[in-house]
């Protein structure tokens, strides 16, 4: 069966807004009701890539959801981003994960490239002709991007680059990664040696492993090794060298709403689970729910949601209007992918026995749910972050 692409309309008023999400929200429910919950389980656990599954996100135009519209994409504002990630989480999160990377791509293509680097890339990453996602981490950097050792060094019409990413995703799948290097190892500071390319798959570029993981499988994690690869100098986004750290800045602002709203949708589906099987499950004469140890839980659950749920809503909301939002998305993402990861222990444990068993889905939420305090930087980096814009903003 094929799947119509999403419909959008023109941002317009409020009430025109939401009724655009809901729309688009139906559709994708319908898409997960079919083409997604029947097969979840046996994918992730077999850790196999939902071709199938990705061929159908490709005509629903997903890949294309925050591309403007005068590339061939949905030009979803990121609110209406962020719901559409919340809503897939709660079925499936590793296909977040599919479509996130190739978009912070694009979203760094179409803010810091040039007009020429978006006329030729954005409507093929639009149409999922040519998908990808972001290369940043190296085997002996995470957090710290400044010090990477990935490095590029002009030859005539060309860079030449040597290195190694690491925990790439799409890695495998994909065949195009913003790539982040040193064009200048000498700088100081650092960050004004850091350049970022478009790389293309061809000679000197090959995935040197497939990566394993706790969870959040059937998305590609991989190795990524660069041996004296070549890549066009157009390729350079921004046509500028020592702009790579503001690349991916600009980039990991949209990862972190999407890690945010991912965390609502791991925390939205464990209550959904606790709050149906508190009332099949039955102890002591009467269902679980009505022992207050498992309604305390139910409560805390629910409003720990609730309360994430608030918090990527005014991050994604800033970044609809263009605003610096770097402390609200910390927040957001700091917030929601605990949430995440308490409400998937505690959907576990009211599910006693049935949690730590395959059959049931929590177990899969409960190994999901760790990646997001890790990924689209730690939750300790969340909070450094936080503090330095509120000392920023309350100066004495």
């Amino acid at each position: 069966m094929t799947a119509a692409p999403l419909s959008t309309n023109p941002a317009g008023d409020l009430a025109d807004r939401l009724d655009q999400e809901r729309m688009i929200l139906d559709s994708i429910g319908r898409f997960l009701d079919r083409d997604v919950k029947p097969y979840a389980q046996h994918l992730e656990h077999d850790d196999i890539y939902p071709t199938e599954i990705v061929g159908k996100m490709k005509e629903l135009g997903l890949f294309g959801a925050t591309i403007p519209e005068e590339y061939g994409g949905l030009g979803l504002a990121p609110s209406t981003y962020a719901a559409v990630i919340e809503r897939i989480s709660r079925v499936w999160m590793s296909l977040t994960g599919i479509i996130n990377s190739h978009l912070i791509m694009a979203h760094v293509v179409n803010k810091m490239g040039t007009p020429e680097q978006r006329a030729r890339f954005l409507p093929l990453f639009a149409a999922g002709e040519v998908r990808g996602g972001l290369a940043l981490t190296e085997p002996d950097c995470g957090t710290d991007l400044q010090a990477i050792r990935t490095t590029a060094r002009r030859d005539g019409d060309d860079y030449v680059i040597n290195g190694t990413k690491t925990w790439i995703s799409n890695g495998i799948e994909g065949s195009c990664f913003a790539l982040l290097v040193k064009t200048d190892t000498t700088a100081q500071p650092r960050h004004k040696g850091m350049t970022m390319f478009l790389a293309e798959k061809r000679q000197g570029f090959r995935v040197s492993k497939k990566l394993e993981k706790l969870g959040y499988k059937g998305i590609d994690s991989a190795e990524l090794v660069f041996e004296d690869y070549r890549v066009p100098a157009d390729c350079l986004i921004g046509g500028k060298e020592g702009t790579g750290l503001q690349c991916a800045i600009s980039g990991l602002e949209l990862g972190r709403v999407n890690v945010a709203a991912r965390g609502v949708g791991v925390a939205q589906a464990a209550l959904d689970e606790s709050v149906k099987y508190s009332q099949q499950r039955t102890t002591f004469g009467k269902p679980i729910h009505e022992h207050q140890a498992i309604a305390l839980k139910l409560a805390d659950m629910a409003t720990r949601t609730e309360a994430a749920r608030l918090l990527v809503r005014k991050a994604a909301e800033a970044l609809d209007r263009g605003d610096r939002c770097d402390m609200e998305a910390g927040m957001a993402k700091l917030f929601a992918s605990e949430a995440a990861i308490e409400n998937s222990l505690e959907a576990l444990r009211i599910h006693g026995g049935y949690g730590y068993s395959k059959e049931f889905i929590v177990e899969r939420l409960y190994r999901d749910a760790p990646l997001l305090a890790i990924g689209e930087g730690t939750n300790e980096l969340q909070r450094l972050i936080i503090a330095k814009r509120l000392i920023e903003q309350n100066p004495i």
